[in-house]
């Protein structure tokens, strides 16, 4: 699979001056965890989910969430188990190609119980959404995933989600993210990403954002995510791959664009009207989210509503401009350090400060492309809805 797979050869060719990579489950983890995009989750109970899963590949999804947890009700749990593993034969009946695939549970237990009733269709799974993790509830997670492993014989990942109360209050926050970062340190080649549950952050206080506002601007939450990146999210190479939060407004309907997008509005020089109705459609809101998650060291986001794909993923296509900054600064014979002025001529590239920022631009470049020098924003977006 590939970002922007589904849009025509010719078309991605207009688009980027260097296209997405190819990439499948067995890459290796550095490459996922950066790929991972829009993570679509899904509630388990869904009847007709492999076919869901599949339309979803089919509109650009690399990467899928499958709930057994809060999007559920209690009562449901062992009828959405029993659905998981139909829908799971269904999907290794029918072949093709699939997004990565994790099932979110709520007991370690769930784990193996669950690879074990998959059977052979647990080729199919990528790994496990941990909810709610800490050190106390993580570790026997990790231990029941590196169980569930030996048995199916394959790699599995985890993804724990950072949602406790013991990371939101203060007192209890420097203790908690120590023990997790000693935790996920310990299970590192499993672990891929973590990921941020902040409407449990939220709801511990009774707050709830409105379609205005980004989770930056609920300060509480974003002193968490701060603290969460400041020790978990080092460019050392002792940090983690950090999701970006949620975003649970989706009034808008893809199919409101149908008619502006076969018009090419961008190629007309329209991009501004269909900016403008974006905004008018709630998604200003997300737009300014994802820039401020990369703007504080996070990459890709949980997502609750396929809308909110394709904008996450033209927002994570590299500018030309950084690509032709993040090489500059990376040339072998800047190994020494210096400044130099960058090649658009509008900023200082300071070589060793900037060093960690142009390598991961260049993971980002390698799994979501570089855009043509006259390519932005609004054209990828069009380009992945017209399809």
């Amino acid at each position: 699979m590939r970002h922007f797979g589904h849009i025509a050869p010719a078309a991605r060719g207009e688009l980027f001056f260097r296209e997405p990579c190819t990439f499948d489950a067995g890459s290796p983890a550095p490459v996922l965890a950066a790929a991972l995009g829009a993570t679509l989750y899904s509630p388990a109970t869904r009847p007709r989910l492999a076919d869901d899963v599949i339309k979803q590949a089919g509109r650009g999804v690399v990467s899928m969430v499958l709930c057994l947890e809060d999007s559920i009700d209690d009562s449901e749990v062992p009828d959405a188990e029993e659905n998981l593993v139909r829908q799971f034969a269904d999907l290794a009946g029918r072949g093709g190609e699939l997004p990565l695939l994790f099932i979110r549970v709520r007991e370690p237990h769930q784990i193996t119980d669950l690879v074990r009733r998959l059977g052979e269709s647990a080729r199919l799974l990528s790994g496990f959404v941990l909810p709610k993790f800490t050190q106390e509830r993580g570790i026997p997670f990790m231990e029941a995933l590196a169980k569930a492993e030996s048995t199916g014989g394959r790699r599995l990942f985890a993804m724990p989600v950072l949602e406790s109360p013991e990371l939101l209050h203060l007192e209890t926050r420097q203790e908690s993210l120590q023990k997790i970062a000693r935790t996920v340190d310990t299970y590192r080649d499993r672990v891929l990403a973590l990921r941020l549950g902040v409407t449990d952050f939220c709801s511990a206080y009774g707050l709830r954002r409105a379609p205005d506002m980004t989770a930056y601007d609920v300060r509480i939450v974003s002193n968490v995510i701060s603290d969460v990146v400041n020790v978990l999210g080092r460019a050392d190479g002792t940090g983690f791959t950090i999701t970006g939060p949620v975003w649970e407004y989706f009034r808008l309907q893809e199919r409101m664009f149908k008619p502006q997008l076969r018009r090419s509005p961008f190629l007309e020089g329209r991009a501004e009207e269909l900016r403008t109705t974006l905004i008018e459609h709630d998604l200003d809101g997300l737009l300014r989210e994802i820039e401020l998650d990369r703007a504080n060291g996070l990459l890709g986001k949980t997502c609750i509503h396929p809308s909110h794909v394709a904008p996450v993923h033209a927002l994570s296509v590299v500018s030309h401009e950084e690509y032709s900054d993040a090489q500059d600064i990376l040339r072998p014979e800047r190994g020494g350090g210096g400044v130099l002025r960058s090649s658009y001529t509008n900023k200082m590239n300071e070589v060793k400060p900037h060093r960690a920022w142009a390598e991961r631009t260049l993971r980002r470049a390698e799994v979501f492309g570089v855009a043509r020098e006259d390519v932005g924003f609004v054209d990828l977006l069009a380009a992945s809805l017209a399809e």
